[in-house]
């Protein structure tokens, strides 16, 4: 599709693949009106079966609320369930080794948060959201505990896709790893490439820095460029001459977006000018940046979307709308559908 994927397409694009073939999804927050209301809009464009944790009366009536069949949902109360001492089972073998108690582990399933992510585990869904109420924590919490990282990967990172009016950027990490360490980095880069290639991107990614190609000799620009040969180091690893991602770095944003700035200053890089996947040094530089072009460019935030998980959580931000929702479960499902050919 090029490196630059139209905003107007981004989303669209998302939902016809989602409804290719649909996913079971499991919400836990079953009764948040934002919810509910997303979940019309899913039903309708057919792209998720839809699943809602909580007591069966409570969420019947907030479904009644805002005109949303519950016959078109699966409504399970946890505890009351017929996988539920299963579950408890499992979650107690996976925990056992944190001395917890088998009562502990009964009270800690009963949580829709816990008790939906034991159904992807388990694969009675495919995946899930939340965060519309929870934290990003008490969402990504119970996915580290249960699902884990994938085989290769050290650490759960994540993307933004921040949508402008010309085109769509993934940004990395923006909400999980603090300060990675250059292989974490590394790992992120060619975590985020890997998403960006899923969604129907052709990956340039810049590392970035406050520095290019050694304009400043310190130690942040050292790390970038270890990170970066190290992010090489594993593509050819797992892609070999085949791999479709272009990689660069230490960039700084200026050279990494606009071409003749590049040309400037990295007149040989394979991606300044062109860049659509740009990974920042640490949490800091990369929650700030998106949270600015979020609201001084006014550019669509979707995000974050959690990469290295063995199957996909996402999480919400607790200021998302319905439309928001949408977006996001579309490419829950898309990750869930490209888990598949793994």
């Amino acid at each position: 599709m090029g490196s630059h994927i139209q905003a107007q397409e981004f989303i669209s694009k998302i939902i016809r693949q989602a409804t290719a073939a649909p996913k079971k999804i499991v919400f836990p927050e079953a009764t948040e009106l934002r919810i509910l209301e997303a979940a019309k809009v899913i039903i309708e464009k057919n792209i998720a079966k839809i699943i809602l944790l909580g007591n069966v009366e409570e969420v019947t009536a907030a479904c009644s609320k805002i005109g949303l069949s519950p016959e078109t949902v699966t409504i399970i109360e946890p505890d009351t369930s017929p996988q539920f001492e299963s579950y408890v089972n499992t979650f107690f073998e996976l925990r056992k080794h944190k001395a917890i108690t088998r009562g502990e582990a009964s009270e800690v399933v009963k949580k829709p948060i816990y008790y939906g992510t034991l159904m992807v585990h388990c694969g009675d869904a495919d995946g899930l959201v939340s965060g519309a109420v929870h934290s990003t924590g008490e969402t990504i919490k119970p996915a580290l505990q249960i699902i884990k990282t994938s085989a290769d990967v050290s650490k759960v990172s994540s993307v933004f896709f921040m949508s402008f009016t010309d085109r769509v950027l993934v940004f990395a990490d923006c909400a999980i790893v603090e300060y990675p360490t250059p292989q974490e980095l590394a790992e992120i880069a060619v975590q985020s490439a890997e998403t960006a290639l899923l969604f129907g991107f052709e990956p340039k990614v810049a590392m970035l820095s406050y520095s290019t190609k050694g304009s400043a000799d310190s130690i942040s620009p050292k790390k970038v460029i270890e990170a970066t040969n190290k992010a090489r180091e594993i593509l050819h690893k797992k892609y070999g001459a085949l791999s479709k991602i272009e990689i660069d770095g230490e960039l700084q944003v200026d050279a990494a977006l606009v071409a003749s700035v590049g040309k400037l200053k990295a007149p040989d890089s394979p991606v300044c000018g062109r860049a659509n996947v740009l990974i920042f040094p640490n949490l800091d530089a990369g929650n700030m940046a998106y949270k600015l072009v979020e609201r001084l460019a006014h550019a669509h935030a979707y995000g974050p979307i959690l990469q290295g998980l063995a199957k996909p959580v996402n999480d919400l931000s607790r200021g998302c709308n319905s439309d928001d929702i949408v977006g996001i479960t579309a490419i829950t499902v898309v990750q869930a559908q490209g888990l598949q050919h793994i």
